[in-house]
């Protein structure tokens, strides 16, 4: 029973000092905010400058407006402090722009339409909860509208060069509706319809001047964000070199005018499996095409050398 007494008297007077310590440290003050060790000596967090002449399109970014200050800052701080998203979006964008900025060229589209895929699909085939699907997230009637192939068999949707040129020809419409490649693109997200509506309750002509809801809100920052993040990578703390980032794997067209009853079959044919000739026509959706109207379809193959699967 001593001894237990002892032992609880260690403790109370070991409780006792612990609360006069808590009780006579400070709080930091201003001169020591800053100066403190970091727990991961080469991680910090910045506040960033804004940079000057941001614009879309040559259309500029009135960043002297308070409201659209903060809204710019917002895009510009979250995206570059996930770094992870920043990182890949790095990564595939040296695989798939190549790709999508010849065919925004040859159909007098704006280069800077290319972050607009950016952030509709993180430059994937994603799907979202509407159904819209692929890189620049079209929906099957519009897919369908604009001469896109959507069943089940096939949704052509999934064809990056296919569905560019869709988006290509939804966005010039919007121009010249709208009068701006800025509202052409908030209206890529909230529709043609949508953004003239706004526009006219209004009672203004310029994306900037709008009250929208969340997303298109904030749609064009986001876009412009992106913009200047990818175009600056040192500047924002992103660090890789070239063996890094990925690359698109060149590729010849196998033309097909008939059925194609076993698409593992039709790959070994060329030295690829069934994966490999998935990845680059994920527009197939099916492991055979149906093809009943004897359609010419075009089907990518990588050129040898790029893949060590067996077949």
């Amino acid at each position: 029973m001593k001894n237990l007494k002892n032992i609880l008297a260690v403790i109370g007077l070991i409780c006792v000092s612990g609360l006069l310590i808590f009780s006579v440290q400070k709080a930091p003050s201003d001169e020591t905010i800053g100066k403190e060790k970091p727990i991961v000596n080469d991680y910090n967090v910045y506040a960033l400058e804004m940079p000057e002449g941001l614009n879309f399109a040559g259309e500029m970014v009135p960043v002297e407006d308070p409201d659209i200050y903060e809204r710019m800052d917002r895009e510009l701080l979250v995206n570059t402090y996930w770094q992870s998203n920043g990182l890949l979006m790095f990564k595939r964008a040296q695989k798939y722009f190549p790709v999508i900025e010849p065919i925004l060229e040859k159909n007098g589209v704006p280069d800077d339409f290319k972050y607009l895929a950016v952030i509709e699909s993180g430059l994937t085939n994603a799907v979202s909860p509407a159904g819209a699907r692929g890189f620049w997230q079209i929906m099957s009637a519009t897919g369908r509208e604009n001469g896109l192939e959507v069943n089940s068999n096939v949704d052509e949707r999934y064809n990056l060069e296919m569905a560019t040129e869709v988006a290509c020809k939804y966005l010039k419409k919007a121009k010249e509706q709208l009068g701006s490649w800025t509202l052409a693109a908030a209206a890529y997200n909230a529709g043609n319809a949508g953004i003239s509506r706004r526009l006219e309750e209004q009672g203004v002509n310029d994306y900037y001047d709008l009250l929208l809801g969340e997303e298109t809100g904030r749609y064009m920052f986001r876009i412009v964000a992106l913009k200047e993040i990818l175009n600056n990578p040192s500047k924002y703390g992103f660090n890789f070199n070239d063996s890094h980032l990925y690359s698109y794997i060149p590729t010849y067209k196998v033309e097909v005018d008939t059925a194609v009853s076993d698409f593992s079959q039709f790959a070994k044919r060329f030295g690829i499996n069934y994966k490999i000739l998935k990845i680059h026509n994920p527009w197939l959706r099916e492991g055979h095409l149906n093809n009943k109207s004897r359609k010419l379809y075009a089907i990518e193959i990588p050129e040898e050398g790029y893949y060590k699967s067996n077949p």
